[in-house]
């Protein structure tokens, strides 16, 4: 466990190709059902202070307690994962750790030297930050808040790979605003 931020709560893997990367974890790892999302609505996205519009697919699986994310830019702006493929990796990128106290966890992380690089917001209370610290790929750190109707999508999906049989390996991401 952490010693900053509890229990890593997600794996985020940057993909080449999200379709094919949702198949291979669905049918070779058995990890499912992905929540699917092709056009992500990323609101405040800063990425070294400056703002861009990012066009992000994302699907999201549990495999247990871990949440399993799988990133495919779908634009070019600046971005931490665009970073990570330009340095020619693809795979793990990032681990996530996930918060109901967004604004006391990013200080506490602040105050042991973590610059925020890249940071934005999903929905009314998914607030997000990627620090700079990267010694290797797939290390960096991001903060997730996850309450409100993005810690109930997420409840769903941890509730939807508890017994599933296999079926249906992708649906679509459900209406934040109904959740």
């Amino acid at each position: 466990m952490s010693r900053f931020l509890g229990p890593i709560r997600q794996l985020g893997f940057v993909v080449p190709d999200i379709e094919e990367a949702m198949d291979h974890w669905s049918r070779v790892m058995g990890v499912g059902p992905f929540y699917y999302n092709p056009a992500v609505p990323i609101e405040d996205y800063l990425y070294d202070g400056v703002s861009h519009q990012p066009q992000n697919s994302v699907a999201l699986a549990n495999a247990g307690y871990i949440q399993v994310e799988l990133i495919q830019c779908r634009n070019d702006v600046p971005s931490m994962y665009k970073d990570f493929r330009e340095a020619g990796n693809w795979g793990l990128q990032h681990t996530a750790y996930w918060t109901q106290n967004y604004d006391r966890d990013l200080a506490r992380m602040q105050d042991e030297g973590f610059r925020v690089r890249m940071s934005g917001r999903v929905g009314v209370d998914g607030r997000f930050a990627y620090f700079d610290r990267e010694t290797h790929p797939g290390t960096v750190i991001e903060l997730s808040e996850v309450k409100g109707p993005k810690g109930k999508l997420f409840d769903l999906i941890r509730s939807a790979s508890e017994d599933w049989d296999g079926a249906e390996p992708v649906r679509p991401f459900p209406d934040l605003a109904t959740l």
